[in-house]
Order: structure tokens, then C-alpha cells, then sequence
């Protein structure tokens, strides 16, 4: 076997060995197996298929000591998010597709300057089908992306909105805002789950009872993608997509993360705003906590943000 033939199928670490110089430095995620549904043909459609996916990503080498800080690296979960965002959107028919969405999404990271993406189907057949593409970042490209990453407005509906008459012009005002607009919704009417004795399990389950009235107003609206990590809040403001925000990871990840409890939603929502830098804060059906936001009643003649 020729030595091209060799690296052609060899792990990605090896065809990433042609480095520039000085080299780069690479992390990698190997054998990430996920269940989806896609392809073209009509064989695949309505069924579900087993994705592998093999990434290597070339960073920037660091200066200076580490001191063991993971905000200095990029992290392992910003590859699995790249891949999770980019199945999140749409039924996708081509892996040439997704394996330029997950690159695509990976460089937007400051660190990554080349990525090396493949992906194989595991079950169409007696061996595997995949891709594999590199892509490269250009010199400027993670200063464009960070200026291209506009400030959103944070509006939160209220379930008496999400249940109401006017939902959709609210929804309508998002889409058409010149701003990107990340919709938080309430805790739902009905009371969760109550755990008071485990402080740490009823916050998750204040949490996830937000997170399905969330998916409860997307399934009203196409529009709306309920999305729950800062890679994917960040992705939609720069490609016009209505964010509704799934809070449990941001919210159990932060370091200065909400002091009151997961019920005084106002508070969240506003905590989440600053997180996310927003210039704006609506609260329709609902009174804010604070002076960051506005709140409005939810009339058709007010429907404007």
C-alpha cells in the first residue's frame, strides 16, 4: 500500500501530522456514535441510522502556563456541541452537509485554526460510508466571528402569552427585529416535582420543568428552536434563528451562576441577559425583578420590541 494510500485511511491524528509551522497543537474526539435519522434516498427516511464521527482540531499553542484553567483551552464539549447544534436544525440529507456545518461551527472558536472532520454511516451496508473534509481558519477569522456576534434582546413570554392569542405576532416581532431575540419562557402552571430535602435534585427539576415549556412553545412555531448551550445561543444570533432557551446547562455550569432559587424566574431571566450581554431585556405577561428590564402588556398594540 502506497504511503499516501496509508495516510488517506489512517486515524485522523495521522493526516493532521502535516502540520504548518510551528505546529499546532491537536485535540480529538474519536468514535462519537449517534442515532439520527438521514440520507437521500427513501430508504432513510422515517428510520434512524447509527453516525460515527471522528474530529481532530488544531489550536493555537498557548503562551504562557495554563495554571490548569479551562477557559484557556478549547474543551472537548465544544466539539460534541458543534455536532449536536449542527443535527439540531434540520433533517440533513448529505454527511457533506453536516461535516461542513460541525467545521464550520468548530472555527468560530478562537482557538482552532484546522479542523478535520469524518463521518460514516455504520449501518448501510457491509462496510462503513463516510466523508471526511479539512477546513481552515483564515487569519482574521476568529476576530470577524467574535465582531460578528451581535447583542441580543432577551424577551420573556409569559405562559399566559404562550397560551394566548397573540403568541405568534410576539413570535412574528422576534423574526422581523433587526436584533437577534432569544425567548425565555415561565415555569410551567403545574407545580414539579418538590424534593426541599435535596436542594441540588429540585434545582434540576425546576430547571428542566422551564426547559419543557420551552419545547411546548416550539412545538407551536417552526420558528422557535430550543436550544440550551452558549455555543448554539451564539450560532443562532449570528444566522437569524429565534433561540428559546433551554437554561439546565448554562445555569449548572456557571461559575457565578443565579443566587435566588430557580422559581423567582424574573431574576433568571435577568441573570441570564447579563450573561449574555443583551441590550434588552421585555417581559410580556410577567413583571420584572429588576431595573434591566421593561415589562408590557400582551396586546396587539403593543407587540413591538
Amino acid at each position: 500500500m502506497s504511503d499516501d494510500l496509508k495516510t488517506a485511511f489512517a486515524f485522523l491524528e495521522a493526516r493532521s501530522a502535516t502540520n504548518p509551522v510551528p505546529p499546532f497543537d491537536r485535540i480529538s474526539v474519536r468514535d462519537h456514535v449517534i442515532t439520527i435519522e438521514i440520507g437521500a434516498f427513501q430508504a432513510e427516511r422515517g428510520t434512524t441510522q447509527r453516525i460515527r464521527f471522528n474530529v481532530v482540531v488544531e489550536v493555537r499553542r498557548l503562551t504562557g502556563q495554563i495554571k490548569d484553567d479551562v477557559d484557556r483551552i478549547l474543551s472537548y464539549d465544544r466539539i460534541t456541541e458543534a455536532i449536536n447544534a449542527s443535527l439540531s436544525e434540520d433533517r440533513l440529507n448529505l454527511l457533506e452537509t453536516l461535516a461542513e456545518l460541525v467545521a464550520e461551527r468548530i472555527l468560530t472558536e478562537p482557538q482552532a485554526q484546522r479542523v478535520f472532520v469524518r463521518i460514516e454511516k455504520l449501518d448501510r451496508g457491509p462496510g462503513n460510508l463516510g466523508v471526511e473534509i479539512v477546513r481552515s481558519k483564515s487569519p482574521d477569522k476568529d476576530l470577524r466571528t467574535l465582531a460578528d456576534t451581535p447583542r441580543p434582546i432577551v424577551l420573556f413570554l409569559g405562559n399566559s402569552v404562550v397560551s394566548g392569542p397573540y403568541r405568534d405576532a410576539w413570535i412574528t416581532a422576534a423574526k422581523l427585529h433587526d436584533r437577534p431575540v432569544i425567548i425565555c419562557v415561565d415555569t410551567p402552571e403545574a407545580i414539579a416535582p418538590q424534593v426541599h430535602q435535596h436542594k441540588m435534585v429540585q434545582r434540576r427539576i425546576d430547571l428542566l420543568a422551564i426547559e419543557q415549556n420551552a419545547w411546548v412553545l416550539a412545538s407551536y412555531d417552526d420558528r422557535c428552536v430550543v436550544v440550551g448551550t452558549k455555543t448554539e445561543l451564539d450560532w443562532g444570533m449570528r444566522n437569524d434563528q429565534i433561540s428559546v432557551w433551554a437554561p439546565s446547562k448554562i445555569v449548572l455550569d456557571a461559575v457565578d451562576g443565579p443566587t435566588s432559587q430557580i422559581a423567582d424566574m424574573a431574576a433568571l431571566v435577568e441573570w441570564f441577559a447579563i450573561h449574555m450581554h443583551s441590550v434588552k431585556v421585555v417581559f410580556v405577561g410577567a413583571e420584572p425583578s429588576g431595573a434591566l428590564a421593561t415589562a408590557v402588556e400582551a396586546l396587539p398594540a403593543q407587540i413591538s420590541l
